[in-house]
């Protein structure tokens, strides 16, 4: 018995050939192609973040990668999904501005548990082996040498608010004990309010008006960032108490400082998120590279600004 087999048609060995060189040629060009940095943000709906995660991508992309820049909108459930996302898109490295100190340190275990680095920029995690460093400024330190300034300008005495960030960052409460570390050795500067407004422009606004409906002879207000310092400006404008209310800020953004020039606003806390974003850069491109010892936490210097030091600093950073 003869069993019939088809003809042998070169064709199909071609474009079996082809189907494979095709494959591998795809598998070729992803490796090859540049790696992915994932840069997650705690909110882009303030301008120094805006900065922050600029600086991070900008650096990251003259390094040779490719990034794509994460908005969390203040929401742990969104930056829980951005990590589910950029851990399944095959990211190299996360840059992370956390958006809770404690919230966010699952999502940074994940990423840890799937070999992505995270680089920490601003705020911190509470947890140390989590993330594979943690760049941050140094808030306790600036808030001590601007709580000095605050004393100065009181002469000691004087009723005042102090408007506090977001609760579940570490920053809000290292810069509130560096301030009340000096300010609280004097008895005759009295809180009358401590109050949260999420280091947020218009919640400032609104918190600081309903503290002056029953503490209208307050004399001076401390924000715990200069969004909340504008807010507070803004306030004090609307009561007619613009030139009566000191002011004090944290970070050095641009209309804050134009706010001091002016002498609108008395002090703040000059801190760099360039130079923050662009060491988290580095620093992941090095882990990428090879590198696998790195410091679990760096604080970088921050510097006071007033209306007679401010032309020795630039706009969110350094002195020029």
């Amino acid at each position: 018995m003869t069993i019939p087999t088809k003809p042998f048609k070169p064709q199909y060995l071609i474009l079996s050939l082809l189907a494979i060189f095709s494959l591998f040629s795809c598998n070729s060009k992803k490796e090859d192609g540049p790696k992915k940095i994932a840069v997650v943000i705690s909110t882009l709906n303030n301008p120094w973040f805006v900065v922050l995660g600029e600086s991070a991508a900008e650096r990251a992309r003259e390094l040779g990668y490719h990034v794509t820049i994460f908005d969390s909108q203040n929401n742990t459930s969104k930056e829980a999904e951005h990590f589910e996302n950029l851990i399944a898109a095959g990211y190299s490295a996360v840059l992370f501005n956390p958006t809770d100190s404690e919230g966010s340190v699952s999502n940074v275990k994940r990423a840890k548990q799937a070999d992505v680095p995270v680089f920490c920029m601003d705020r911190e995690v509470n947890s140390l082996d989590a993330a594979t460093s943690q760049i941050i400024s140094d808030s306790f330190s600036g808030c001590v040498e601007l709580g000095e300034y605050f004393v100065r300008q009181l002469n000691k005495k004087g009723k005042y608010v102090e408007l506090l960030g977001l609760v579940g960052d570490n920053n809000t409460w290292n810069r509130s004990k560096g301030f009340h570390s000096v300010v609280d050795l004097f008895p005759e500067l009295k809180m009358v309010s401590q109050q949260s407004a999420d280091f947020d422009r218009s919640k400032a606004m609104e918190v600081l008006e309903s503290i002056m409906q029953s503490n209208p002879d307050i004399n001076a207000v401390f924000c715990g960032n200069d969004s909340m310092a504008m807010g507070a400006y803004q306030a004090l404008i609307a009561a007619g108490k613009e030139k009566d209310v000191m002011i004090f800020g944290f970070d050095g953004a641009d209309d804050v400082m134009d706010a001091i020039a002016d002498g609108k606003i008395k002090a703040t806390v000059m801190q760099s998120p360039k130079k923050m974003a662009q060491t988290a850069a580095e620093l992941a491109d090095e882990y990428i590279k090879g590198k696998r010892d790195f410091s679990k936490k760096t604080s970088l210097a921050v510097g006071l600004v007033t209306q007679e030091t401010i032309k020795e600093f630039g706009e969110f950073g350094s002195k020029k």
